[in-house]
């Protein structure tokens, strides 16, 4: 088994620009295993899947559900697990350190950390709070033994405020605080994601969403790292909803070839070594 300073390494280490890594994000154990039996070199964590798990919005999961998530995706998979920990479940940057460092005891690998308030009406941090917040996240990330890949997230594209240079101008702050990689979610426009990666000096990783570049065009553009949030978690739901609208709708067992695939998969992935 690789110990946990190993896989924290070895995390950062697979940030290449230019050659992303892709970063699929689990929503269970299971889904955990099945990814690291495909190849996948290492694997996130994905809050709005998880709270999918439990019946909850994203948004809706406590730090220590959260958490306890995060520590039993590590547990069962022998690659580097890195952690959604939304704003860090705290607005002070003290007990948002607090948070980095259960994820340390926790057996992550790396962890992020975004600047959305989670209030509606004023949804992102001040930046220069939001700087503090990512500098406390930072020391907590980086001492001890175990030095954590801290993924320092600017959330403006996804709450109404599409300012490219506001979304540099954070994650240059960011960077210059400690942040390891960059993350903005909400971005798909190619220029936008190109004048991102030139304007920092750190990885920048990109969520998948719909209109994104590919995967070779954003290869192209010097991303390091590419990440599918909750989307492959609500495409097993939509699978689900798929199935069962067939089976009440139809009377018809199409659902069956899809079915077998994933037990075949669940078959290589869960067998007892």
């Amino acid at each position: 088994m690789t110990t946990q300073p190993e896989k924290a390494a070895r995390f950062l280490e697979l940030h290449q620009p230019g050659q992303p890594l892709l970063l699929p994000n689990a929503w269970d154990i299971g889904s955990a295993r099945i990814l690291a039996s495909l190849g996948f070199q290492a694997i996130a964590t994905t809050s709005s899947g998880h709270a999918a798990t439990l019946g909850l919005l994203d948004g809706s999961v406590s730090r220590e559900q959260a958490l306890a998530y995060a520590a039993a995706l590590a547990a069962a998979v022998d690659l580097p697990v890195s952690a959604d920990l939304e704003n860090g479940f705290a607005d002070k940057p003290d007990d948002v350190a607090e948070t980095v460092a259960l994820a340390r005891d926790a057996g992550l690998a790396g962890c992020s950390i975004e600047d959305f308030t989670g209030d509606p009406d004023d949804p992102i941090y001040e930046l220069e709070f939001a700087v503090e917040r990512i500098a406390a996240a930072a020391r907590a990330a980086h001492d001890g033994t175990v030095r954590l890949v801290l993924t320092g997230r600017a959330e403006n594209y996804l709450h109404g405020r599409k300012d490219i240079d506001d979304t540099i101008a954070r994650l240059r702050a960011y960077q210059d605080a400690g942040a390891d990689v960059l993350y903005a979610p909400g971005l798909s426009d190619a220029r936008d994601i190109g004048d991102v990666v030139a304007a920092v000096d750190r990885p920048v990783n990109v969520l998948v969403r719909p209109g994104a570049p590919t995967v070779g065009e954003l290869a192209e553009l010097g991303v390091a790292r590419i990440s599918v949030g909750g989307a492959f978690a609500f495409a097993a739901l939509g699978s689900l909803v798929e199935a069962a609208i067939e089976l009440r709708d139809r009377g018809t067992y199409g659902f069956l070839e899809r079915s077998r695939i994933g037990a075949e998969a669940a078959m290589d992935a869960f067998r007892p070594e």
